[in-house]
């Protein structure tokens, strides 16, 4: 016998959780993109449509590459990777990176399980559905927890806003292309397949 129940909560209803019943909560839904906010607030993000995983995976791709000839320099992520950032928030950009050191830094159990750190290089791909506000608070987020560089990326304005520390958020029109700066030696992303 199925012991689950199925609620379903206006978009108005805020959930609070601690860090414990978002792990159990995360372990039995592992279809949904689960995130904590620093104060506890639950944030159900759903699948994304077509259009929206197909940019994804075109970003993807493009850092596996890249790592798969710089694998000394660290490892990358997917959406799927949740973090705890050192402000208590459980996040999971839709792609990022960690310096080898600071990943060899973790134990085994911490590697297991959501990752006890804010990643160096945090990307977002905004969806139809996303709101850019809240798309723009995540990367600050990122940025005060320590993340070195970070790209939110509108395919439907074509919009790129470039988050560094303790500088202003830089916004490209129409970019065609990504540096990875000195965070990522040599990356650059190539736009074509994220805006088509």
């Amino acid at each position: 016998m199925d012991s689950t129940l199925s609620l379903e909560l206006p978009i108005s209803t805020i959930l609070q959780v601690t860090p414990e019943q978002f792990e159990a909560l995360a372990a039995v839904n592992r279809d949904l993109r689960l995130e904590r906010t620093a104060t506890g607030e639950l944030i159900v993000n759903p699948p994304t449509g077509g259009e929206s995983g197909q940019r994804n995976f075109g970003l993807i791709t493009q850092l596996g590459t890249w790592l798969e000839n710089n694998e000394h320099l660290g490892e990358g992520f997917d959406s799927s990777t949740g973090f705890v950032l050192p402000n208590g928030a459980i996040l999971s950009p839709d792609a990022s990176w960690i310096a080898g050191k600071r990943w060899q830094a973790l134990t085994d159990q911490q590697r297991r399980s959501f990752v006890p750190l804010c990643p160096d290089f945090v990307v977002e791909l905004k969806s139809p559905s996303d709101s850019l506000l809240k798309l723009q608070e995540k990367m600050q987020e990122y940025l005060e927890n320590g993340a070195k560089l970070g790209w939110l990326i509108d395919p439907q304005k074509q919009q790129v806003y470039i988050y560094r520390p303790e500088q202003a958020v830089e916004i490209l029109e129409q970019p065609m292309a990504l540096s990875g700066e000195t965070v990522l030696p040599g990356f650059e992303l190539n736009l074509r397949r994220i805006w088509h």
